[in-house]
């Protein structure tokens, strides 16, 4: 027999979850678009600073070691900020992903339980 009270609870219990896990997706979604914002704007300080101090550069010499030391830290800085934002993209979807890891290990675990019991029975 079908219970409603039950029903209803789970149901509402599923909706919190899920509503919960979306907002935590978007607060996510929204530190990763602040920190690529952030590193943006220092990348755009960086090459302003870097060109005008490469303006006054006085021989090639000189201009090629700014250029050479400029392009050094810019290639740095870039691969720190990928590997920032990765583990925020691999955070965020940890934290997507933890609502329904024990519902999926249940139903993994009923599926595995019912194809070992369905050959034996046949």
């Amino acid at each position: 027999m079908l219970n409603f009270d039950d029903a209803n609870r789970k149901s509402k219990e599923a909706m919190d979850t899920m509503l919960k896990s979306y907002s935590d997706t978007a607060k996510g979604f929204q530190a990763i678009a602040a920190e690529a914002v952030e590193y943006s704007k220092k990348s755009f300080q960086d090459t302003v600073t870097h060109f005008e101090s490469l303006s006054g550069a006085r021989s090639f010499e000189a201009a090629f070691e700014l250029q050479t030391n400029y392009v050094k830290s810019a290639y740095e800085n870039f691969v720190s900020e990928a590997t920032k934002l990765g583990e925020m993209y691999s955070d965020l979807a940890k934290s997507a992903y933890k609502p329904y890891e024990a519902p999926a290990a249940a139903t993994a675990k009923a599926t595995k339980a019912a194809t070992v019991v369905a050959p034996a029975a046949a």
